[in-house]
């Protein structure tokens, strides 16, 4: 070893003694928010036991239902009508047609011409 190693590490002391503080703050800390961990599991409820678990119902489980809906028509007015004006909620009512629509060749859906398109 060089003398310029010798007395850096026969220096004050100072750096070793505040990463030594800081060492054992660190740890103060990780043990106080493993004890405020514990106190915040001891407040919740306990877990549910097997007989409170939800059941299927007696016909069995739900099945998904498919079916074309048509939105409800917005009233007309001589004047602009605001959101807070339409009568309920925004609803939707199941469709008299059972026809589902389908894309249409040659369509363009909602994109462009409905051409074949280009480079």
């Amino acid at each position: 070893m060089t003398t310029a190693w010798m007395e850096t590490a026969a220096g004050t002391g100072a750096g070793g003694a505040a990463i030594v503080v800081v060492g054992v703050v660190i740890a103060a800390l990780l043990i106080g928010a493993f004890w405020l961990g514990v106190r915040v599991m001891r407040r919740e409820s306990r877990p549910p036991r097997p007989d409170e678990q939800p059941r299927l119902p007696d016909s069995g489980p739900v099945r998904e239902v498919r079916e074309h809906r048509e939105s409800d028509e917005v009233p007309r007015s001589e004047e602009r009508l605001t959101p807070h004006q339409l009568p309920g909620n925004a609803g939707s009512r199941t469709s008299t047609s059972k026809d589902r629509p389908r894309w249409d060749e040659g369509s363009s859906g909602s994109f462009g011409s409905g051409g074949p398109g280009g480079s």
